[in-house]
């Protein structure tokens, strides 16, 4: 009889252990960034910056002057144009990581292919001194609708707060599509957007 008694209460442990294992959290959902969600136009407040998300323009290719030489950039998808106001919170900060969440669930990370331009990342803040910023993405027409842009201040921000805007105000067609524009500047002037 204690045997049983034994091996019942062993099974019963290995049951508990089980079921403790599979229901815990996992480590990277205990250090995994604090969203902080919002919508174009909305002021969001994150730990180390404010961000504003102003403007969103969807472009076939860029055409810009760097370096006294015309270029021409095209993609197979669409360019993502998003214009941005910065400030940093409290002390001096960088946006480190920016992303552009499609409704599927891809990511697209910023084009690097413009290069080095002004207005472009990385983004120095400074407390008390707003800046006006621009993101470029290449994606896809059907990850448009539904997006969401997701700034964060460090390229893997455990444990820390990142922005998560909706693209929720689109210019579009009577079939709910995005407006495009053949050709953009990404170089133009930040204050006249």
């Amino acid at each position: 009889m204690r045997r049983l008694a034994n091996i019942l209460v062993l099974i019963v442990a290995v049951g508990v252990l089980y079921g403790m294992q599979q229901t815990k959290p996992r480590f990277g959902e205990l250090t995994a960034p604090i969203p902080v969600y919002g919508k174009m136009h909305d002021k969001l407040h994150t730990r180390e910056f404010d961000v504003t998300l102003d403007q969103v323009v969807f472009a076939r290719q860029l055409d810009f002057t760097q370096y006294g030489q015309k270029k021409t950039l095209t993609t197979s998808g669409l360019w993502v144009i998003v214009t941005a106001q910065l400030a940093a919170t409290t002390s001096s900060t960088s946006i480190a990581a920016a992303t552009w969440l499609g409704p599927t669930g891809l990511k697209f990370a910023v084009s690097n292919r413009i290069g080095g331009a002004p207005g472009m990342p990385p983004h120095l803040l400074a407390p008390g001194l707003p800046k006006k910023v621009r993101f470029i993405f290449e994606t896809m027409p059907d990850q448009v609708n539904g997006a969401t842009l997701v700034l964060s201040g460090k390229v893997e921000p455990a444990l820390d707060s990142e922005a998560r805007i909706s693209i929720d105000d689109l210019k579009t067609f009577n079939d709910g599509q995005p407006l495009v524009v053949d050709s953009y500047d990404p170089l133009r002037s930040l204050t006249g957007t």
